[in-house]
C-alpha cells in the first residue's frame, strides 16, 4: 500500500545563512549553541554565531540586563544584517531584541523561548520549563502568559543556579540539578514537554531526556536553539518575511521625521 501512495523528494539546494545572536557577552555560550547544531543542521544551511559586544552584560538575569543587551546587540547586528536570511535570538526570554529586530529588518526573527514553547505546544499536552533561579522562574511564567500558553503550562522548576554558574560549576552537579528539575516537572507536575530555560543548557538535553523518559516517548525535552534554527529554515524556504503592515512597521521613518539619524 505504501509504495502506491503519492510522494515527492526535495531537490532544492538553496543556501540559507542564519545569524545566531547571543545578546549577552559570554562567547562560550555562543560556541556551545553552535556545537549543539552540528548533527542536525542541513548541509545547505550555515549558522554563524554572534556574541553581543561591550557594553552588553555577561549574563541576562533581569529586565535591565535585557534592555542593555538589546541595545548593544541591535547596534552591532543591523549594519551586517543584509548578509543573513534569518535571525535567532539565543536568550531564553521574551527578549526585547526580538521585536526590535522585527521592526528594523524584513527577514524572519525568532527567539529561542518562543521556538521551544510553540514546539512544546505541538508535541504534548502540558509544558514546563527548567529555569535557573527564582527571578527567572517569575519572568518565564510571565512570558508564558505573554505568548498565550498559560493554559497549557505547569510552570517552572528551578536549578538554583545563575546563568554563568551553568558553565562554572562542576559538570556533574549542574547536570544533576537540571535533570532533577526536569524530573519534578514530569513526575510531580504532569508536564510531557520540557523546555530548557537557558541557552547555556543546550548541551544538557541528553541527560534530561534520560531522566524523563524521552526514549520511550513519555516526555520530550526541547532545546530552543535546535528547534529555533529548524523553524527559521522552514520560514525562509517558504519565502516568508516579517509582516510590515502592523506593529512591526519600521521605526526608522519615525526617527527620520524627528531628525534622528542615529540608532
Amino acid at each position: 500500500m505504501g509504495d502506491s501512495l503519492p510522494k515527492v523528494t526535495g531537490s532544492s539546494t538553496k543556501a540559507i545563512n542564519i545569524l545566531l545572536i547571543n545578546p549577552n557577552g559570554t562567547s562560550s555560550m555562543t560556541e556551545a549553541c553552535l556545537r549543539s547544531l552540528e548533527t542536525t543542521l542541513p548541509p545547505y544551511c550555515t549558522v554563524t554565531g554572534f556574541t553581543a559586544p561591550h557594553p552588553t552584560p555577561s549574563a541576562i538575569e533581569g529586565h535591565l540586563d535585557g534592555v542593555f543587551s538589546a541595545a548593544a546587540a541591535a547596534r552591532a547586528v543591523i549594519p551586517i544584517a543584509s548578509n543573513y536570511d534569518a535571525f535567532l535570538v539565543a536568550c531564553f526570554s521574551a527578549h526585547p531584541l526580538i521585536n526590535a529586530l522585527r521592526e528594523e529588518l524584513s527577514c524572519p526573527v525568532i527567539g529561542i523561548m518562543e521556538a521551544a514553547l510553540y514546539s512544546a505546544r505541538m508535541l504534548g499536552g502540558r509544558l514546563g520549563i527548567v529555569a535557573t533561579g527564582a527571578r527567572s522562574k517569575i519572568m518565564h511564567e510571565d512570558a508564558i502568559r505573554y505568548y498565550g500558553l498559560d493554559g497549557f503550562s505547569v510552570g517552572c522548576e528551578t536549578t538554583g543556579l545563575g546563568v554563568l554558574e551553568l558553565e562554572t560549576f562542576p559538570r556533574d552537579k549542574v547536570l544533576g540539578l537540571v535533570s532533577e528539575a526536569a524530573r519534578r516537572l514530569v513526575q510531580e507536575k504532569g508536564a510531557d514537554c520540557i523546555a530548557l530555560g537557558c541557552a547555556g543548557m543546550t548541551e544538557m538535553k541528553i541527560r534530561c531526556e534520560e531522566t524523563v523518559g524521552a526514549k520511550d516517548a513519555t516526555a520530550q525535552v526541547i532545546d530552543g536553539v535546535g528547534v529555533g534554527v529548524q523553524l527559521l529554515i522552514g520560514l525562509v524556504r517558504e519565502g516568508h518575511v516579517t509582516a510590515k503592515g502592523g506593529v512591526f512597521r519600521p521605526a526608522r521613518d519615525g526617527r527620520k521625521a524627528r531628525g534622528q539619524d542615529w540608532i
